[in-house]
């Protein structure tokens, strides 16, 4: 297989439910004791589907970076985080923009941001291709710790609208 053709694993995870403190800046909003039971509930997910990441791409706001830790304390083993201020509040363009900077190494990328950006950028990389499941449930939404696991060959940097397909979309919840 050539490098160009090497099949590649896209995970975009939303963060998991933050606080709604009246006065705390919106980049500074922390988990809730919910949040923090779901990004571990994601982390196990991801560990007992046999997902290893090998890049993190993480949004800056206290609330992904909580996500993260939550989700390697859980099992997911810890990859390498890259925090970037690019992936909060970002557009979908800007977000494809960051994952084409991942490294080529790297055949598992995640990353961890914000709706309506990461939402968007899966129906835009699928458009339509892939899981029937898996689009079904993203028609009903993309709430946090919600995850969308895609299929991509070729280098990050080439990666473009319509390029992936879903291969599964998970709503991460603990169980209480």
């Amino acid at each position: 297989m050539t490098r160009a053709a090497r099949d590649r694993t896209l995970i975009l995870l939303r963060h998991a439910k933050a606080e709604q403190t009246l006065g705390v800046p919106d980049h500074d909003r922390e988990l809730t004791r919910r949040g923090r039971k779901d990004a571990a509930a994601a982390g196990r997910w991801l560990h007992e589907h046999g997902i290893g990441v090998d890049e993190v791409l993480c949004s800056t706001a206290d609330r992904t970076r909580q996500t993260c830790e939550e989700v390697w304390a859980a099992g997911c083993p810890e990859a390498d985080v890259h925090h970037d201020r690019r992936i909060y509040d970002a557009s979908p363009e800007a977000l494809l923009g960051v994952i084409r900077e991942a490294d080529d190494d790297a055949d598992v990328v995640m990353l961890v941001g914000h709706a309506p950006g990461v939402p968007a950028l899966v129906e835009q990389l699928a458009d339509g291709r892939g899981s029937t499941d898996g689009h079904r449930a993203l028609a009903e939404g993309f709430p946090t710790c919600g995850l969308a696991v895609l299929h991509y060959a070729g280098r990050w940097g080439d990666i473009d609208v319509g390029d992936a397909s879903l291969e599964r979309f998970h709503v991460a919840r603990a169980d209480d």
